[in-house]
């Protein structure tokens, strides 16, 4: 699979999303070839990937269990999927090893890279001197003695996994018998002790600590609130895509995204034990966001993950656990098919944006529309999951279901029909679609399959007199 316009965020901004139906009982371009998504078909029994490990199988067993493996769910209580495989015992990592891991670790070297070797230049000062925060703070993670001298940016020195330091020039960080001595130009020396994992104290108004969020369930490891690190977001003139900005989280921010993540595990266990299986596995950290402008509190939200930071959400602060465990649903399904995407080829198509997605009102790449109906079809069972098992959030739910369902169901046709397809993608293709259909055996009520037909049909329309040069994926 080829990515449009290389690495970056998946656009994921949560405002104006519609929905699309494809007509009942229409049969789909290449339909008996279908293998109506039986696990045989398109891989290994899923198998969880332990953070920071794992390998090729796992990762394609997973992604096409999802795609392919959703059972038939009685009217009461939704059927689990069949038990995952064990997995195999996690690599233990150092820390020094799980920092070079790291998800943001790979989106600085991806950034300095690019710009190393661009037409333009060999890449900036800041961007190459960051090699030495991470070595400061690898070295101090190892407890291994070193004076380094580093400089500041933007108004912070940041340590990854540490935390950052005010200041505007120079600083000579010294390490000894387990603290961290920085002693920046014309200021007082703040002594800064590392924490096991994440963060650091300091008696020092001037010392940032960096801060985690608990595991999911017992056990699960921690995740980083990544609100310090200056690669945490594109540094792209892209980088907007109805995002918005990245900010530094103040007591009261934490405190309202711990109260948030407190509800989380237990409503994506509500959408299926598998959910909250995989959580741990595939979220390293979390970045947060302020809500994209225009947008009110309460009333909307942006997400997003990265190619070069597989593991990393970026997200703004969702209203409620459910809307968190929507957005994780959604944006690991985004970052679990961009890294199966490299490791096999799913189409030969190329980047042109020419084809009709429900959730968005551009034309998309074909690859776009493969991620978009991948993301989507998990939330369509995560949410009819949810609507089944808990009453309580069953007309919230059906009318979430009935609105991916519907949109999955307009660019299937597209999708499956495709002549770009490889044998692996037409087997992933087939898959989504069998799960797609499996679906419609416990349908979202009336009202609110009728209103999902009757946006897509309105966003199409629309869709078409803006764009009629465009695939309208009929």
């Amino acid at each position: 699979m080829r990515s449009p316009g290389g690495p970056g965020e998946w656009d994921a901004a949560r405002g104006g999303r519609g929905a699309g139906l494809a007509e009942p009982g229409a049969a789909w371009p290449g339909q008996a070839h279908r293998t109506h998504g039986r696990r045989d078909d398109v891989g290994e029994p899923a198998r969880q990937v332990p953070p920071g490990g794992g390998d090729a199988h796992d990762l394609r067993g997973q992604v096409t269990s999802d795609a392919g493996d959703i059972r038939d769910l009685p009217r009461q209580v939704p059927q689990e999927p069949s038990p995952l495989h064990t997995p195999h015992p996690p690599t233990p990592l150092t820390p020094t090893r799980a920092l070079l891991l790291h998800p943001l670790t790979g989106s600085w070297a991806w950034h300095t890279l690019r710009a190393l070797n661009s037409p333009q230049g060999n890449g900036s000062r800041r961007d190459l001197g960051y090699l030495g925060a991470l070595a400061a703070a690898g070295a101090a993670r190892a407890g291994v003695d070193f004076s380094l001298r580093l400089a500041a940016s933007d108004g912070l020195l940041v340590l990854p996994s540490l935390g950052a330091l005010r200041s505007e020039g120079g600083v000579e960080v010294r390490y000894r018998r387990g603290a961290l001595v920085l002693a920046a130009d014309g200021e007082l020396d703040v002594v800064v002790h590392p924490e096991p994992g994440v963060g650091a104290w300091s008696a020092s108004p001037a010392w940032l600590p960096a801060h985690a969020l608990p595991g999911l369930v017992a056990g699960a490891p921690i995740v980083p609130l990544e609100d310090l690190d200056p690669y945490r977001t594109a540094r792209s003139p892209r980088r907007g895509g109805g995002l918005g900005e990245p900010v530094v989280l103040d007591d009261a921010g934490r405190k309202q995204w711990a109260q948030v993540w407190s509800g989380t595990a237990a409503a994506l266990r509500a959408g299926g034990e598998g959910r909250v299986r995989e959580t741990p596995a595939l979220l390293r950290c979390l970045v947060p966001l302020a809500l994209p402008p225009g947008v009110p509190a309460g009333q909307g939200g942006c997400s997003a993950t990265r190619r070069e930071a597989f593991g990393a959400l970026l997200s703004s602060r969702p209203t409620d656990p459910v809307a968190f465990a929507s957005t994780l649903v959604h944006e690991l399904h985004h970052a679990k098919l961009a890294a199966l995407s490299t490791l096999l080829t799913l189409h030969q198509a190329g980047p042109e944006e020419r084809y009709f997605a429900p959730w968005r009102q551009d034309p998309r790449p074909f690859d776009g529309l493969l991620q978009g109906a991948y993301s989507h079809l998990a939330l369509a069972d995560y949410h009819q999951r949810l609507a089944l098992a808990d009453p309580a959030h069953a007309e919230r739910a059906w009318t979430e279901h009935a609105r991916c369902h519907a949109m999955v169901g307009a660019t299937l046709p597209a999708l499956v029909g495709s002549p770009d397809l490889t044998v692996a993608g037409r087997l992933f293709a087939d898959a989504m679609a069998g799960a797609w259909e499996r679906m419609r055996d416990h349908p979202a009520p009336r009202g609110q399959r009728a209103r999902a037909q009757a946006y897509v049909r309105a966003a199409r329309t629309l869709w078409n007199q803006r764009h009629a040069g465009a695939h309208p994926n009929e």
